[in-house]
């Protein structure tokens, strides 16, 4: 008995879908590795003595962490709502200056774990710049 093949459906997603969508990958690994960190033996101990790698933990050194997590949470929203010229910029410029971060973020003992989430990092962060980078084009 032949039965006629049917297809699956696929539609086209959205630029803006697959940014934010993107945006929530990044800070999923993002949130994720700071939180096993926690488990690398001594860590938990030097938080507790105040220190962060070589930095003392102060509300000047929290608001700059908490910035550097909001931004890419906010994108997530963003990358939806903003108008595409400004959107399509934004995350080029935000995703380029977050790659250098995350690599920055290797420095000191760094594990297996954490290069390996910082490569799909900068992964998923280069593949915002170039969706954004070519945003389809709309005809006047």
């Amino acid at each position: 008995m032949n039965l006629p093949q049917r297809a699956l459906e696929d539609i086209k997603v959205n630029v803006k879908l697959k940014l934010a969508a993107l945006w929530a990958s990044f800070m999923f690994l993002y949130i994720y590795v700071d939180y096993f960190h926690l488990y690398m033996p001594g860590s938990i101990e030097d938080i507790l003595a105040g220190k962060v790698f070589t930095f003392d933990i102060s509300y000047v050194f929290l608001l700059i962490a908490m910035t550097f997590v909001i931004i890419p949470a906010l994108m997530i929203f963003l990358s939806v709502a903003l108008p595409a010229k400004v959107n399509r910029w934004t995350n080029i410029i935000l995703a380029t200056v977050y790659i250098p971060y995350m690599l920055f973020n290797l420095a000191g003992e760094a594990w297996v774990h954490m290069y390996f989430a910082a490569a799909v990092e900068v992964v998923l962060l280069l593949l915002i710049i170039s969706y954004a980078w070519k945003w389809p084009k709309q005809e006047a």
